[in-house]
């Protein structure tokens, strides 16, 4: 089925950056760092200069990959570290949302939070696992802050999967419509709008939330959230206002275990 509603209207973009860098560029750049810091560190006790200091790396080669593996976590526990620092600085943003899906006790002890966008790949990966955690843990609330941060140009399929998220909930059926669209390995509005329609979600009433200016500021409202928390990518995961280090569902699960003690 097409999408014949216009385009939605497209908030500005957040001033912090949006985007998570892909794995292998940020693997290259940490790895041309720690080549150059080895290099340095080791050129005194090697007489030869610069060719010993080559010759030891094409030898020994896992030392870049330790000292890669090594930056790249300190680089990663500084941007945590970071947002945790600006979350206990304004405990608001994290704040409950009335407009967010949430699901869950309002009054649970423990809150997991997740910013995402639908056609990120490790959105897409650690989902399953994320849902599984929810049935596990029914005491607990977790709240859904629908991010769109891969559009490019005139393509805004993520903003699109965002506001028919969004709209689908408005009808109750925001969790079957959050898993197919998860699901779903090629988006597009088309494809958005089927999976609506399998669902039972009125597409008219859809479209109308899609266009409003209600969903529009909301959208716009969890981009500026996450450019204040300094947010590099999605997903992110908070447990009760502290942002995990990990993606990996089972870090999650260890942070609402240790929150429930």
């Amino acid at each position: 089925m097409t999408h014949d509603a216009p385009a939605p209207e497209t908030p500005a973009a957040p001033p912090a950056p949006a985007r998570r860098m892909n794995g292998a560029v940020a693997g290259y750049v940490a790895l041309g760092v720690s080549v150059v810091a080895l290099g340095l560190a080791a050129a005194p006790y090697l007489g030869g200069g610069s060719s010993d200091v080559r010759a030891y790396l094409l030898e020994h080669p896992e030392v870049l990959q330790e000292a890669s593996l090594a930056l790249q976590a300190k680089e990663g526990q500084a941007r945590v570290d970071e947002t945790n620092q600006a979350a206990a600085a304004n405990a608001a943003l994290l704040a409950p949302d009335r407009r967010d899906p949430a699901f869950g006790p309002a009054d649970a002890k423990v809150t997991v939070i997740e910013f995402f966008d639908f056609r990120c790949p490790g959105c897409k990966a650690v989902a399953p696992q994320y849902r599984a955690l929810m049935a596990a843990h029914p005491d607990v609330r977790f709240v859904f802050k629908d991010w769109p941060i891969l559009d490019r140009g005139e393509d805004i399929t993520s903003q699109y999967a965002a506001r028919a998220a969004l709209a689908a909930h408005q009808q109750g059926k925001y969790l079957e419509v959050y898993d197919a669209l998860m699901t779903e390995r090629a988006l597009t509005p088309e494809a958005i709008d089927r999976i609506l329609v399998e669902h039972g979600v009125d597409l008219a009433r859809a479209k109308a939330t899609l266009a409003a200016p209600d969903t529009t500021r909301h959208i716009a409202d969890i981009h500026t959230t996450a450019a204040a928390l300094k947010l590099q990518g999605t997903p992110t995961f908070f447990v009760n206002g502290k942002a995990a280090a990990s993606i990996d569902p089972a870090e999650i699960a260890r942070m609402i275990e240790a929150a429930k003690r």
